[in-house]
């Protein structure tokens, strides 16, 4: 089965029910992506499938077919430049488990809404679990990044 990660086709030849996160942490070397809760209720497996917040977890490696998933290292430059430099700018990681999944929610948000309100970065957010409870660094982060990529 190919599967387009990230925009380069990569081929897995396993099971097809296999849960995506495990064919791309175990098989294609991308581990970017955490395990979490196995449920699909974290996010700390996120990634984006045809520019949709995906929980990887839950997700059978054969609903990719024909559809392009990207993962932290393939977000677009700048809005990936601008997330992570927000990020480091307030300080947002502790753990740091986290923060992939949190990292691409807020892409996903600010590709679809560039300038959120609070409210609407809580609403985004809150399907993301940080252990470490960095929730208003995060929601600043995110307003840091939405003004520059305006």
């Amino acid at each position: 089965m190919d599967i387009k990660v990230n925009g380069v086709n990569r081929e897995f030849k396993g099971d097809p029910n296999t849960p995506l996160l495990w064919v791309l942490r175990d098989h294609l070397n991308i581990t970017s992506l955490k395990f979490g809760c196995g449920q699909g209720l974290c996010g700390a497996c996120s990634a984006h499938v045809d520019g949709k917040l995906t929980r990887t977890c839950v997700t059978a490696c054969d609903e990719l077919e024909g559809r392009n998933l990207t993962t932290l290292e393939g977000l677009a430059p700048r809005l990936s430049q601008a997330l992570k430099s927000a990020w480091i700018q307030v300080d947002v990681p502790q753990c740091g488990y986290c923060q992939t999944g949190m990292i691409m929610a807020a892409a996903a948000l600010l590709d679809k809404n560039p300038k959120p309100s609070d409210e609407e970065i809580t609403a985004a957010m809150n399907k993301n679990i940080c252990r470490c409870g960095t929730y208003s660094r995060i929601r600043r982060a995110i307003h840091i990044a939405a003004k520059e990529l305006a």
